[in-house]
């Protein structure tokens, strides 16, 4: 049986796969693509996760793709909404015809001496193995095992007579009305499911090891809906874009250049929604600065509007361990539940859990370097998207893949069909740092090893700011003696060694 061959396969048909299916089409129409993705349904996160009110936690203007407007009233959409975004956007383009869906990537495999990747599949729906060939993979698997959650080692969890759920895997017929819910977490998700579950559940609980910074914000953005009032689509959404951009950049620069000052703001904020009476010291003040971690966004102020009502609280304390009726806290308190919600993370993966190997060596992606934070030292002809942890991740998923297509033309035009990223003579002494730096949270300390690590300078760098990558990705130079093309197809090969007879 013969194997299929692609110019380009992508793996993943989530938001960033749909849009580097999108910029292939665009800016590469001679290039034959796959889209192979391990689930049934087209999506990603915004079709897996199904649990109470999921929606983004940063603002459509610039988690939606830089090519397409999002022209919905609400700025912080709603789950549902994002999948008929991604949806309608593979629709509109034809990327959809290109997906080939319950097809689990599982590993590929580079030649140098025929220039492709063999990238081997099973199918999810049947069992059966499936081989394709690729000149070039770009990897948009997200960041996280799709098979399950983050759940600790809780100390008697088996003695929980109760339902106990991670969100990663919300039943579809929880019966939580007028029930009591303990949600153990105090990231974006914990902060989504109090405030929609609220008004349902007896009382709902919101428990928490250490404080995370909240802010709220409109769930409308009134400028976008104005501008597209007397504007055309795409100029409205380009300008709410920047706006919002310069926003990011410019919190995200205040919080590294003055912690105190942002810290004190925030705290202060939650303050004016919660009261004076209200013990914000304890329940929302951080022990680090702003954007050590990741801040947690709340349209319309709906969590603290919860809270007010009485009908959430936030515990901060430890966990002990659990009882048959509920949880028992280090400082001997004991919270009785029906339901227990895990929504204590994720489990982090290296480019979608698949086994990698070059020439027959296998690649331990820790012992690389990143180059631009997208490509690896060594591994030719492989791009993988990793959004911001700071910002929206589009923004450099869009980034990612305006770079591949640049790689590609540039491919074509210089004649050859390996690109590898390769350490100069003076990279040698980089001294190594994480890929992610700077950044505390657990779920990215767990798994920083098996990444790849940074040095000190261009291109050998993951700088996660959206100002800088423009500049790098969009502007830099393609040949700048780190990137390195060669393996011209074999014709070309004889064609330069009959020349050099000749001469």
């Amino acid at each position: 049986m013969a194997v299929e061959h692609f110019d380009v396969l992508i793996v993943g048909a989530g938001l960033s796969g749909i849009g580097a299916g999108v910029h292939l089409h665009e800016n590469c129409p001679s290039k034959s693509y796959v889209i192979l993705e391990g689930r049934s349904v087209i999506g990603g996160t915004w079709d897996l996760f199904r649990y109470p009110g999921i929606r983004s936690d940063s603002d459509m203007h610039t988690l939606g793709y830089r090519f397409k407007p999002w022209r919905a009233a609400k700025a912080i959409a709603d789950g549902p909404s994002i999948l008929d975004y991604v949806k309608e956007t593979a629709a509109e383009y034809g990327v959809d015809s290109h997906i080939r869906y319950n097809h689990l990537v599982k590993r590929a495999s580079w030649s140098s001496e025929d220039a492709p990747w063999t990238v081997e599949a099973e199918r999810s729906d049947s069992g059966e193995s499936v081989r394709v060939t690729c000149n070039f993979l770009f990897m948009n698997a997200g960041y996280y095992s799709y098979r399950e959650g983050y759940t600790p080692q809780f100390k008697g969890i088996e003695n929980f007579r109760g339902q106990i759920v991670h969100p990663q895997k919300w039943p579809t017929d929880l019966d939580f009305k007028n029930k009591t819910v303990v949600v153990i977490g105090s990231g974006a998700t914990a902060m989504t499911l109090v405030p929609a579950m609220a008004s349902d559940v007896g009382h709902i609980v919101m428990l928490q090891r250490s404080p995370t910074y909240v802010v709220s914000a409109p769930e409308r953005d009134a400028i976008a809906n104005a501008l597209r009032s007397f504007l055309p689509g795409k100029w409205a959404y380009a300008l709410t874009r920047w706006k919002n951009v310069a926003f990011q950049q410019f919190m995200y620069r205040q919080t590294r250049t003055q912690p105190a000052k942002v810290k004190k703001r925030l705290i202060d904020m939650v303050r004016k929604e919660l009261g004076a009476d209200y013990d914000v010291a304890t329940h929302f003040t951080p022990r680090y600065n702003p954007w050590d971690q990741r801040l947690c966004l709340v349209p319309d102020s709906d969590l603290f509007k919860s809270i007010r009502s009485g009908k959430a609280s936030v515990v901060t304390d430890e966990i002990d361990c659990f009882t048959q009726s509920g949880i028992k806290l280090k400082s001997g308190k004991v919270l009785e539940a029906d339901i227990i919600v895990t929504a204590t993370g994720l489990n982090l993966v290296v480019l979608g859990e698949m086994q990698f190997a070059v020439d027959g060596a296998p690649v331990d992606f820790g012992k690389t370097w990143t180059y631009k934070g997208m490509m690896y030292s060594g591994v030719p002809n492989l791009v993988s998207t990793f959004g911001y942890i700071n910002a929206s991740w589009t923004l450099r998923a869009d980034l990612t893949s305006e770079y591949v297509c640049r790689l590609l033309n540039h491919m074509d035009e210089t004649g050859t069909r390996q690109v590898t990223p390769r350490l100069r003579a003076w990279d040698q002494t980089m001294p190594p740092r994480p890929w992610i730096d700077d950044f505390s949270s657990g779920y990215m300390k767990r798994m920083m090893d098996r990444f790849p690590r940074q040095g000190d300078h261009e291109p050998w760098i993951n700088p996660q700011n959206y100002t800088r990558d423009k500049q790098m990705i969009r502007h830099g130079a393609l040949e700048d003696g780190a990137l390195i093309f060669d393996n011209p197809p074999a014709k070309a090969q004889a064609s330069a060694v009959t020349l050099k007879a000749a001469e």
